[in-house]
Formats: structure tokens, C-alpha cells, sequence
């Protein structure tokens, strides 16, 4: 890769690993759907002058249907599970369960894409979920409301980036990347709106849950999804995915370093082992393979 894609990777590693430290911070005051509602709305107002002053809206009046579908698979509900699992569990826990977006990736491209699962991409798939054990395996006696649900809701939201990315495989090819951002962005706040006024806060909210949600916003998802698509077209599916490596080792150092949050054991041994599961079911360890599957995070 060139060193614009490096820093691209890398930058947006670092912008989807905040996601989760902002959603810790913002979550609780604003709730779930208020805080997934605002993150796409801001995003899409962040994004929306750029559309208009390069392309224009044509492209976006002609794919809206499947634009606000790909925003409500691969937004509004990913965003909404991720901000009510971060209630519960910690910010580097949920981004390393975030991680298995590209075993799930694989599993619906082989039974709805028909697409090959080798050997190794099959022991990728079996590795990677076996960490997704090692790592749940100390919130399992865990009685807490909620917590487990938690961890359901992360793996689910992991689910549909798999999910949304498979039908944007599928259906969105051609269109150009800032439309499909964009208008993603529209169809979750859209989807999300009546669910958020219902559900908006009582009590007023801080200026660090509003800062929290402006930032993610805005770098999080707005700047994050411009430059995961341009990493796609600049250098393909299998190494702009190479970002669900580094996505929990920033969500880790950013949640000790604001939020003192802790590094457990489970958490250093599922992390190796659903990422190295992970590598394996997208080919990534498999040389001259490439990953068929493209995926969200964050």
C-alpha cells in the first residue's frame, strides 16, 4: 500500500476505536436510540455539503430505496445494539466482539452469495468464534441486568455489518462511494427519528455528551466512512478490512487512557484468537487469496 493508505488505515483505526469511548461517554445520558439517532443524523449533515457541491443528488434520487436499506442494515441498527451494549460492557470489550463483523461477513456470503469456504476460511470461522467463548466466558455467571444481553447485542450488531455489507456487495456496486455514505446516513436518522424524539432525554444533557456525539459524528462516521470507501477503491475490499485488527487496539489504549477502564486476560486472549480466526476466514493468511467480504465498524 502507499503511505496515504497506511495513514488512511490508521487514521481510520483510531477514529472507530473513539467510537466506542464516545458512545461510553455520550450513551448513558442520551440512550441508545437518541445517541445512534444523532450519530447518523450529524454525520449526514457532515457529509451532505460535500455530495451536493461534487456530484449533486441525481445519483441519490435514483438508489433510495436501497441507499436508506444499506443505512438501516449497516447504521441505524449496528449503531443502536453497539450503544446499548457500551451501557454494559467496557469500550475495548465491545470493539474485540465488534470484530467478528468479517467472520459474520463470511458466513452470510457463503449461504446467501454462494461464495467457496475453504478449508482455512472454515477454520478461520471455528477459531475466530472460539474466541468469541474464551472472551465471554467470565460475564457468563455474571447476574447483572443486563450484561449479557450486552454481549448478545454486540454480536448481533457484528451480524448486520456483516449483513449490510454483503448487500452492499451485491446491490450497490457502480454507485459512487460519498453517495452511498451519504445517503446511508439519511436513511438511519430517517429510521431512527420517531424512535429518538420519543426517547429523548428528560433531563438536559451535559456539554461532554454533546461533545462526545458531535465528535463521533462527525470524525467517527462521517470522516471514518469517507475514508473506509475510498480505502476500498484505492486498494480492494481484502486490505481496507485489514482495520477490524487495529479498531480494539485503540478502543483499548483510548478507554484506559479517558475512561480508566481495564485490560482483562479474557479480553488479550479472545482478541488473539477471534483476530487470528478472523484473518484466516478472509484470507488473510492465505497467500495470494483476497477477502470476499467488506465490512463496516464502530
Amino acid at each position: 500500500m502507499r503511505f496515504r493508505d497506511v495513514t488512511d488505515l490508521t487514521v481510520l483505526s483510531a477514529l472507530w476505536g473513539a467510537s466506542f469511548l464516545f458512545m461510553r461517554i455520550a450513551g448513558p445520558e442520551l440512550g441508545p436510540v437518541v445517541l445512534s439517532m444523532l450519530r447518523a443524523a450529524i454525520a449526514a449533515l457532515f457529509l451532505l455539503p460535500f455530495l451536493l457541491l461534487q456530484i449533486g443528488t441525481a445519483e441519490l434520487k435514483e438508489h433510495w430505496k436501497k441507499l436508506a436499506l444499506v443505512g438501516v442494515l449497516n447504521s441505524a441498527i449496528p449503531f443502536f445494539l453497539l450503544s446499548f451494549a457500551t451501557l454494559y460492557l467496557s469500550a475495548g470489550f465491545a470493539s474485540i466482539v465488534n470484530a467478528t463483523a468479517p467472520l459474520w461477513a463470511a458466513v452470510i456470503a457463503w449461504i446467501w452469495l454462494s461464495e467457496t469456504l475453504d478449508a482455512s476460511r472454515s477454520a478461520g470461522l471455528l477459531i475466530g468464534f472460539a474466541g468469541v467463548v474464551v472472551l465471554v466466558w467470565n460475564k457468563a455467571g455474571i447476574e447483572l441486568p443486563g450484561v449479557l444481553l450486552a454481549v448478545l447485542a454486540a454480536l448481533s450488531a457484528a451480524f448486520f455489518y456483516g449483513l449490510g455489507a454483503n448487500f452492499t456487495k451485491k446491490y450497490m456496486q457502480g454507485i459512487n462511494t460519498l453517495v452511498v455514505a451519504t445517503g446511508s446516513m439519511l436513511g438511519a436518522t430517517i429510521v431512527l427519528l420517531p424512535a429518538a424524539v420519543l426517547y429523548w432525554p428528560a433531563e438536559p444533557v451535559s456539554l461532554k455528551a454533546w461533545g462526545a456525539i458531535t465528535i463521533m459524528g462527525i470524525a467517527s462516521t462521517g470522516i471514518a466512512y469517507v475514508l473506509y470507501f475510498r480505502l476500498i477503491v484505492n486498494v480492494g475490499p481484502a486490505k481496507a478490512i485489514t482495520v477490524t485488527y487495529l479498531v480494539p487496539a485503540f478502543a483499548v489504549i483510548l478507554g484506559a487512557m479517558f475512561i480508566n477502564e481495564k485490560l482483562t486476560v479474557n479480553m488479550v486472549i479472545g482478541c488473539v484468537i477471534i483476530l487470528t480466526g478472523t484473518a484466516l476466514a478472509t484470507g488473510m493468511l492465505t497467500a495470494g487469496r483476497k477477502s470476499r467480504a467488506e465490512v463496516g465498524d464502530g
